[in-house]
């Protein structure tokens, strides 16, 4: 492989070829560039001109299938990056090979190669042989072999391009496009193989794309621009098809429409609508299926919306005499799946009838907007009942409808629809007619028929036979035919379809509609049913139905409307479940399916890698077997090759072979090197010998011819003398000769001197007047030039200037924008400052404001407090006071030798003296006392009885309030005997038995609104409340 290299230099090369004529070299290099592995690290800039140089050479050398491989190359490249170059190098390529086809054809005096019936067939060796033989040369069968090769050369292209752009969502448009102008190709040239082929090509490509859905850039149909891509294009399919009447692929055409439309989550245009079903009007026509035909026209007419009253009109005709047109005891004579198949294409529910179309006819107004031949031919065949006048009124409508280029085709039809309705008549009236009697009926029709001189008639004896047997054999007349008595008998038995149900046809249905009495079947068949109604009409009248009340209708009202109500729950109800029930069962059914689908993709797969492995394996063996196959056979032919070689020199006779059949090809190889090595020593040997004697002979010339070489080296000076001589003399003979001719020749010459003068002054007069012009308009235009650059320049320098001048200005402009905008953020900075500064200055006088309230309220507090201290001390000074008056009072009240009791010093320091001194002193332990002034404040109340006289320490603290006193702190007598265990015990010596103790009755203080708390806590009790507990001791 040659080496890669660059773009530029590839196509360069390329056009170089092609300008010297080597086309297929300039091709081969620019195939060999898109071989390279470095071709696809190509950007597309370079590669797009050598695509185009690409695609021309393929098209002017009509190299197809090189112009896939490239393209393929290409689109693998391109399609990731930028569709927009593979949609034009694709465009080009058809626009090329369509230009060609043209250029053929105005060559050419033939527009279509009607001689080829398929572009892709190949050439016959009976049309090579007859191309070979023939020496009929016309100027058509040239001019075809012109247009035929560029015309398989376009059709190759269209393919070729639809199979490099298929499946890719991105490339899809012009796919669309591509496949639109294939359509055209074909309707253009009459092509109907290719458009067949064409077709299934498109088929083919939308069946796969589910298959290549998991790749990128794939085809998505639930797009809906996508699909709607795809719709437009298969109606130009549907439309081509009936161009070149393929009727066949445009019913094709038609199922692809159909299923396209079922994906379709939106509704399609009206006028899309409008062509879908008009087209298949003309398709039901001409495959005489008249009942879908005029199903067709009613779908038609419900979509279209014709522009005049003229279309309007036209259009009600159609459609009602379509209707018209269908025999009355049509059954179909398609199957059950093929009539759903044909109803789903025209989206009906259900299976159309004859009644069902002329009711939509008429519900439509069509046959108010009807040409007036239409309205008689329908009160004819629908109104009126007359079978022996029916064909003598048909027939000039039939003339009529005839003469029309609308209704002519629907004359075969009518017919037979005619006929059906003579026969349903004449059925209905009688129970057996002659057949010449029909005949003679229906002649009217066969004399129109002859009139228009058709072939093979309707109305012919044998062909309203054939009509008649026809629908005997399908159930849609009950008739049997005599032949030897000539009539025609209507079958009318009484029990002939009682036991069994015929579903009900649209012959049926029609006759039921247009019979005047009922059959002995029918009537037998409804008998029970007419006894039934009747018996029912007898009690209606016997028994008539009371009359309700307002009040019991509006209750039986009420009740129905209730149970509507329940039913109408119970019907949501049942139709939510059946909703559900069939959601259930769709996803079931997908995910079946999904599951069947993965399994079968896995079987496959396994599959096929399964006979990929095996095919591979049988590959590599028969390769290898191949391999050892050509190296044995190499190796015999190099045998055979090297015995041959062995006879020829005469190494081996031809005899010998035989001997040498065992050796291989090394040792005939030896054999030839050491015969090769004695023939080389046989030569040297020989070429030794020779050069030997030639050295000999070559001595003995030089030795024999050395007394020559002075005699002649004497001859040859004597030669040189004599030819030096004749050639000075020659050489001044000739140049004498030709001065005389000069001088001759100057001779003549001077007559013309004075005219050559006259006319060469008259030359530079002349050409100086010119040069004088030319000059001066060139200094002029230079003058021009000067000051049209003077002005440039000048309009340079104002607009350069303006320019600075603009810019110095923008300069100074943005200067005081920053000076501007940085004063403002110095500003706004000295404020945010400030602002902040005032904050502060605001907090600190908050906070200091805060601290100076907090020091009041403090010292509030302080002051409060020691207010209430002070009041506390008081209140418990005054307290002690009362308490010392009142035990004052309680030691006079008891006996002599009771103590007075012993006050105790305040926390002031004031110390209660005692009232008296003890009476024997000598037994107390205690120190006594300096008597006190005795304060007026009570002392505090104690829980111990009367004590002696004996006052406590001086530097003892007074107890607190309501703590416990010890007994000798308690007061009393001395004699009381009430005091220390000292006093007892004396008592006890002195006299007996020491007395009890007395107890001490404490009065509480006065009670307080608000009594004050001690700093530990505690609060003193100052009134006497009952239920509050108190030790005994301290009891009163």
């Amino acid at each position: 492989m040659a080496p890669f290299s660059k773009p530029e230099t590839v196509l360069k090369q390329a056009e170089g070829l092609v300008s010297v004529g080597q086309t297929h070299a300039a091709l081969q290099s620019l195939t060999e560039m898109f071989s390279s592995k470095r071709f696809r690290s190509t950007p597309l800039a370079s590669l797009e001109p050598i695509m185009d140089r690409f695609v021309q050479l393929c098209v002017d050398m009509r190299k197809g299938r090189t112009a896939k491989e490239g393209l393929m190359q290409f689109k693998n490249i391109a399609q990731n990056t930028n569709v927009q170059s593979i949609e034009t190098i694709i465009t080009r390529f058809v626009q090329l090979a369509d230009q060609k086809v043209t250029e053929a054809q105005a060559k050419a005096a033939v527009q279509v190669a009607v001689d080829v019936e398929d572009l892709e067939a190949s050439e016959t060796p009976e049309s090579i042989l007859l191309g070979a033989v023939s020496g009929d040369q016309s100027k058509d069968r040239t001019d075809r072999a012109l247009v035929t090769p560029w015309l398989k050369f376009l059709w190759e292209s269209y393919r070729t391009s639809l199979e490099t752009l298929k499946n890719n969502a991105r490339l899809e448009v012009i796919y669309q496009n591509i496949a639109q102008q294939a359509f055209k190709f074909c309707l253009k040239h009459q092509r109907k193989v290719e458009f067949r082929r064409l077709c299934e090509t498109l088929r083919l490509h939308l069946a796969n794309v589910a298959k290549y859905s998991h790749q990128p850039h794939s085809i998505n149909l639930s797009d809906p621009d996508t699909l709607q891509h795809h719709l437009d294009t298969r109606f130009a399919q549907l439309n081509t098809s009936v161009e070149l009447e393929l009727w066949q692929e445009a019913f094709r055409s038609v199922e692809d429409v159909h299923n396209l439309l079922t994906m379709a989550k939106k509704a399609p245009r009206p006028a899309m609508m409008a062509n879908y079903y008009e087209k298949l009007t003309r398709i039901f026509l001409m495959s005489g299926n008249a009942l879908y035909h005029a199903a067709a026209w009613g779908r038609y007419h419900a979509v279209a919306s014709p522009k005049s009253t003229e279309d309007a009109a036209r259009l009600a005709g159609q459609v009602l005499v379509s209707a018209l047109a269908v025999p009355v005891g049509l059954a179909s004579a398609q199957e059950e799946p093929a009539k759903a198949r044909l109803t789903a294409l025209l989206g009906l529910t259900k299976s159309p009838t004859r009644a069902s179309l002329l009711a939509d006819a008429l519900s439509r107004d069509a046959l108010k907007r009807a040409p007036a031949a239409i309205t008689q031919l329908y009160d004819v065949l629908e109104v009126t009942f007359d079978p022996l006048t029916l064909c003598s009124a048909v027939a000039p409508i039939l003339k009529e409808l005839a003469a029309s280029t609308d209704y002519a085709p629907y004359i075969p039809l009518l017919q037979r629809a005619l006929l059906s309705r003579l026969l349903s008549q004449l059925a209905q009236v009688y129970a057996s007619v002659r057949i010449p009697f029909i005949m003679d009926l229906l002649s009217p029709l066969r004399e129109l028929e002859g009139e228009e001189k058709q072939e093979k008639g309707v109305f012919e004896p044998e062909q309203v036979e054939s009509y008649i047997m026809g629908c005997a054999r399908r159930g849609e007349l009950s008739v049997r035919v005599d032949h030897a008595d000539g009539s025609l008998t209507f079958v009318d038995e009484a029990f002939s379809d009682v036991l069994e149900e015929i579903p009900p046809t649209p012959s049926t249905s029609s006759n039921a509609e247009a019979a005047v009495q009922q059959t002995v079947s029918e009537l037998v068949r409804t008998r029970l049913g007419s006894v039934a109604q009747g018996l029912h009409n007898a009690l209606t009248i016997l028994e008539p139905t009371p009359v309700l009340t307002a009040e019991e209708q509006q209750e039986k009202f009420k009740a129905l409307a209730d149970a509507v109500k329940t039913e109408r729950k119970a019907l949501q109800l049942r139709r939510a479940l059946v909703a559900r029930r069939r959601e259930l069962l769709s996803e079931l059914t997908v995910r079946k399916e999904k599951e069947e689908a993965v399994r079968r993709a896995d079987a496959s797969r396994r599959d096929k890698e399964e006979s990929e492995r095996r095919a591979r394996e049988d590959a590599r063996k028969r390769e290898m077997q191949r391999i050892i196959k050509i190296q044995e056979d190499m190796k015999a032919q190099d045998a055979e090759r090297y015995k041959a070689t062995l006879v020829e020199k005469g190494i081996l006779k031809a005899g010998d072979t035989q001997s040498v059949a065992t050796l291989d090809t090394e040792g005939l190889i030896g054999m030839q090197v050491a015969q090769l090595e004695k023939e080389k020593k046989e030569l040297n040997e020989r070429l030794r010998i020779v050069a030997k004697r030639v050295d000999h002979i070559e001595r003995a010339y030089r030795k024999d011819e050395r007394p020559l070489l002075a005699l002649d080296y004497e001859q040859q000076q004597a030669a040189d003398r004599t030819t030096a001589a004749a050639v000075v003399t020659a050489r001044q003979e000739a140049s004498r000769a030709a001065h005389q001719e000069d001088l001759a020749t100057k001779k003549r010459m001077l007559r013309m001197i004075p005219e050559y003068q006259k006319h060469r002054e008259v030359v530079l007069a002349k050409k100086g007047e010119e040069f004088a012009k030319k000059r001066d308009a060139a200094a002029r235009k230079i003058e021009e030039e000067k000051n049209k650059r003077r002005k440039a320049a000048l309009a340079q320098r104002e607009a350069e200037r303006l320019a600075a001048e603009e810019a110095k200005k923008k300069e100074q402009e943005r200067i005081q924008e920053q000076e501007r905008l940085e004063a403002e953020r110095r500003a706004e900075e000295e404020r945010i400052r400030a602002e902040a500064e005032a904050e502060a200055a605001a907090a600190e006088a908050a906070k200091r404001e805060a601290d100076e309230k907090a020091a009041a309220v403090r010292k509030a507090r302080e002051t409060e407090r020691a207010e209430a201290l002070e009041k506390a001390r008081l209140q418990q000074q005054r307290e002690e006071e009362a308490e010392a008056r009142r035990l004052a009072r309680s030691s006079e009240k008891a006996a002599p030798p009771a103590r007075k009791p012993l006050a105790l010093a305040p926390p002031s320091g004031v110390r209660a003296a005692s009232s008296s001194a003890a009476t024997n002193g000598d037994s107390a332990w205690r120190r006594p006392a300096a008597p006190t002034p005795v304060s007026s404040t009570p002392a505090t109340p104690t829980r111990g009885g009367t004590m002696g006289s004996t006052p406590p320490r001086g530097e003892s603290p007074s107890p607190a309030v309501g703590k416990y006193v010890p007994g000798a702190l308690r007061g009393g007598a001395p004699s009381s005997g009430g005091g220390g265990w000292r006093e007892r015990e004396a008592a006890r010596l002195a006299g007996g038995a020491a007395p009890p103790p007395a107890r001490v009755v404490s009065t509480p203080p006065p009670a307080k609104e608000e009594p004050p708390k001690d700093d530990d806590g505690f609060q003193t009790v100052t009134a006497e409340k009952k239920g509050v507990w108190k030790p005994r001791r301290g009891r009163a």
